[in-house]
């Protein structure tokens, strides 16, 4: 999987893009499968999102967004990382509730 540093603005950007790759990933339908998502901690600060798609017969892929490094890390169904892709504008992460 090749393409160039993708244009991320918002976190909605983000969630769009993780799922398109992760579904590219196992040939999904991205309208069949859907993503969920939880913030990381580290040491009492929220420090990215973890990402997990729930795909047909415990299917599962995901992604980590490291908001520290403005980084994403995309894991196959083995758990390995398969593709680290660096965004070019900073994100914000969301208020925890």
């Amino acid at each position: 999987m090749s393409f160039d540093t993708p244009e991320i603005f918002s976190l909605n950007d983000l969630r769009e893009f993780i799922h398109r790759t992760l579904c590219e990933k196992e040939n999904l339908l991205e309208d069949q499968f859907e993503m969920s998502e939880m913030q990381l901690r580290r040491r009492g600060r929220e420090c990215g999102i973890q990402f997990s798609l729930h795909g047909p017969r415990s299917v599962r892929l995901g992604a980590i967004w490291v908001s520290d490094h403005n980084m994403i890390y995309f894991y196959d169904t083995q758990g390995s990382r398969y593709l680290k892709v660096p965004l070019r504008f900073k994100l914000e992460l969301p208020q925890a509730a």
